[in-house]
């Protein structure tokens, strides 16, 4: 049994997201699992660090998220990551190039080049209508739209869009920022000779509509990684069903 993974949870959001996206999955996932440690990391030119600018790279991402994480004395032991979309590819280059750093991980909706088309990694009709959203103006319009986007939840939609959209006004993403994080993203790919070898776990939503199910799918086959697909859930699968992700959390802990 591994004594370590899920000792210190750290948790990394997608593209144009910061930790206050998480919402309310942070305590369910404290009360979930009282003794770890859980912390939340922004990805540069998000959240706390909105007003940096984001790389072009996630080579580059990977490695000043992995310096602010040294800084603030989260290596001393192995973490276990949690990570969405394009925060699950910075997941993926650290677990590559630092493995010993990382004692286990859960991707959710993510993609890599070169094992899915790049219509499938972001859907071409979402991906346009992102760009559009990430021009608006109106920050209660934008998030709104976003939030249909990438949650199936009908009922949740006016209270996330209003979380949302403070979290906007305080610590605003810039859309130059946006477009680094599209370009790294689009041009990601990594090692394929390289299998990680801590205990991995994939999520995805069936009815997610900005990145095809199919592309975990795609890692799932590559490198016979394990899979749980959630029948409903969209693009922010901790939002759609916290209850189901923190059901397959506890079961990646008991089996290893």
């Amino acid at each position: 049994m591994n004594k370590t993974i899920g000792q210190h949870w750290v948790l990394l959001r997608g593209l144009a997201r910061e930790s206050g996206h998480w919402g309310e999955f942070v305590p369910q996932l404290q009360n979930r699992f009282p003794k770890a440690k859980i912390t939340l990391l922004d990805l540069p030119g998000t959240g706390r660090y909105y007003q940096q600018k984001s790389p072009y790279s996630i080579t580059q991402i990977t490695e000043q998220v992995r310096i602010a994480a040294s800084e603030q004395g989260l290596l001393e032991q192995p973490i276990t990551l949690l990570a969405v979309s394009l925060g699950a590819m910075v997941g993926w280059q650290w677990l590559n190039q630092y493995p010993k750093e990382i004692c286990g991980a859960v991707l959710i909706n993510t993609s890599l080049a070169n094992l899915s088309p790049f219509y499938q990694r972001m859907r071409w009709s979402s991906s346009l209508k992102l760009l559009a959203l990430l021009l608006q103006s109106n920050l209660s319009k934008r998030e709104q739209a976003i939030v249909k986007l990438v949650s199936n939840r009908q009922e949740c939609y006016q209270t996330i869009t209003a979380q949302w959209t403070a979290i906007q006004s305080q610590r605003p993403i810039h859309i130059n920022n946006c477009l680094r994080q599209l370009l790294a993203a689009a041009t990601y790919k990594p090692d394929y000779n390289i299998k990680p070898t801590q205990p991995i776990l994939l999520l995805n939503g069936l009815g997610d509509r900005l990145v095809s199910p199919q592309c975990s799918m795609a890692i799932q086959k590559k490198w016979q990684i394990p899979l749980q697909s959630h029948p409903w859930a969209g693009h922010d699968l901790t939002l759609d069903d916290s209850q189901w992700v923190l059901e397959q959390l506890s079961h990646l802990l008991d089996s290893n």
